[in-house]
């Protein structure tokens, strides 16, 4: 149990160049100037990874509590410290097997909360979401599971253009449940009125969303224009091209603009054979693709190295480190507990190298070993 921490402190407002985070137990005491600190580490809170499937070889699609684990203990020690559990387009029988499984874990506090990527999506959006299984909003379904978590779903993307879409996301916020617009075709007018409802996320913008038209705004401009939407972005240098990387990131502002990794099994282990939702998946020089038809299946990306990507492609640090701690700590209803080096919060942090590399990772007061 460490008391202190010295090096270069990111917070919400900027950088402490000699800085350090003091701690009482598993919350943080105070953030000060500590002028005898020279040349330290970097200092930035925990990540908060708000969509990934898998990782370490391991996944959260099918609904096994022993490899959810294991997906969350590969991911901190690349210092996402808070994550949720994605899941694919599935049979309602697997979804509620999965709530059923990962409840005790959210409450546990392995896992943040459970997230359902699907399967309420657009066809002609799908992306390497399962075809067979997508399906109309049910709100019937949704009811269901969100009894049945007590909690625990803390979040599903849906795409608004399906019938009972706007139904759905009125009952998801009501219930506190994030209400994401994703892998959709609508219309501007279609995502205004989604957002109008209540949802308060655009699912890997730009990415599974009908294209920007200047004629047809689409998704991605309706849900970049709106001030009360979190926009996620994969910043890999696969699904988006860093000069739309930087442009959404001004855009919408660091504090609408949240880092995700989509990361699926295959992260951190070898290019090969992989399976996402029950399809078959390509991995080469670390690219994740449906074997059927070549479309990117998630990625192979961790916390630590979407910030370095960011940060390479001209993000200052201060903004990328709020996109991947912050803003998704807000996105997901969590942002007064953690997210941030801000006093009262918990202690989460991650030391970097000049490089931004992981040095150490501490969760909770706690390092991890």
């Amino acid at each position: 149990m460490a008391n202190r921490v010295n090096g270069k402190v990111v917070t919400p407002t900027g950088v402490i160049r000699q800085g350090c985070v003091e701690l009482d137990e598993d919350r943080i005491r105070a953030v000060a100037e500590y002028p005898s600190v020279h040349d330290g580490h970097w200092i930035v809170p925990g990540f908060v990874d708000m969509h990934t499937h898998g990782g370490g070889g391991h996944t959260f699609t099918t609904g096994d509590a022993e490899q959810a684990r294991q997906v969350a203990a590969f991911h901190l020690r690349h210092g996402t410290t808070t994550l949720l559990a994605s899941l694919v387009s599935s049979p309602f029988a697997l979804m509620r097997s999965a709530t059923e499984a990962y409840a005790p874990l959210v409450a546990e506090g392995v896992l943040a909360g459970i997230h359902f990527e699907g399967p309420y999506l657009s066809s002609a959006r799908c992306g390497a979401q399962n075809p067979e299984f997508l399906r109309d909003p049910s709100t019937d379904e949704l009811a269901e599971l969100i009894k049945l978590g007590d909690g625990a779903v803390r979040m599903v993307t849906l795409a608004p253009e399906r019938d009972g879409a706007l139904e759905a996301i009125k009952l998801l916020t009501t219930h506190r449940v994030v209400a994401a617009v994703g892998h959709t075709d609508a219309t501007y007018d279609e995502t205004r009125a989604a957002v109008a409802a209540g949802a308060s996320v655009g699912t890997h913008l730009f990415n599974g969303m009908r294209p920007v038209h200047h004629r047809e705004p689409g998704p991605v401009v309706a849900l970049l224009d709106a001030p009360n939407v979190v926009c996620e972005l994969v910043a890999d240098g696969v699904h988006l091209h860093d000069g739309m990387l930087t442009f959404a990131t001004s855009t919408a502002g660091p504090e609408r603009a949240a880092l995700i990794t989509d990361a699926m099994a295959a992260t951190g282990m070898a290019d090969g054979e992989y399976d996402l939702g029950g399809q078959a998946v390509t991995v080469a020089d670390g690219v994740a693709r449906l074997a059927r038809d070549g479309a990117i299946a998630g990625s192979t990306l961790t916390m630590d190295a979407a910030l370095r990507h960011a940060v390479a492609a001209g993000i200052p640090i201060a903004d990328a480190v709020r996109m991947a701690a912050t803003t998704p700590a807000r996105a997901i209803g969590l942002g007064d507990r953690l997210g941030a080096l801000q006093v009262g919060l918990r202690a989460d942090l991650v030391v970097l190298d000049d490089d931004l590399n992981v040095v150490r990772v501490m969760r909770g007061g706690s390092w991890v070993e």
